[in-house]
């Protein structure tokens, strides 16, 4: 009995925690838009600037989900999928958000397993529709 109610508890303090979400991407207008944006929808925000310093923030950080721009400096946001797929036993969720229309960048992206692909400039409500959506996914897959 006892145990189960530690599980219980453990349950409920995961349930209670604000969602952690990474966002990697070199703009700072876009970072501190998605930011101010996801904060003031109660999740927590932390960012890297490059690709290279976002793989070890998702490894550091823990996030429940990752908001990846495609195209940076020092690692692509395809580099940075390639190499989660390879480091992580579970795959980090990702939202890939990109001013790219070309379609085979989108089919490379969801090859390589991204949860959602956002065409830049995208309105706020889409995007945080879809974070609620990605992470609601990734709660009920956990279960």
């Amino acid at each position: 009995m006892g145990k189960k109610k530690v599980a219980q508890s453990d349950e409920l303090a995961a349930e209670d925690r604000k969602k952690k979400i990474l966002i990697v991407d070199d703009d700072v207008e876009i970072v501190d838009t998605l930011r101010h944006a996801l904060e003031a929808n109660g999740y927590e925000v932390v960012f890297a600037r490059d690709g290279t310093q976002g793989l070890a923030m998702s490894i550091r950080e823990d996030p429940d989900l990752m908001i990846l721009d495609m195209m940076m400096p020092k690692r692509s946001g395809f580099l940075v999928l390639e190499k989660l797929q390879r480091i992580r036993e579970e795959m980090l969720p990702v939202i890939m958000i990109t001013a790219n229309e070309g379609n085979r960048h989108r089919a490379l992206a969801e090859m390589l397993g991204v949860a959602a692909y956002i065409h830049k400039p995208f309105p706020m409500d889409q995007f945080l529709g879809t974070v609620a959506r990605v992470l609601e996914e990734r709660g009920k897959s956990n279960v």
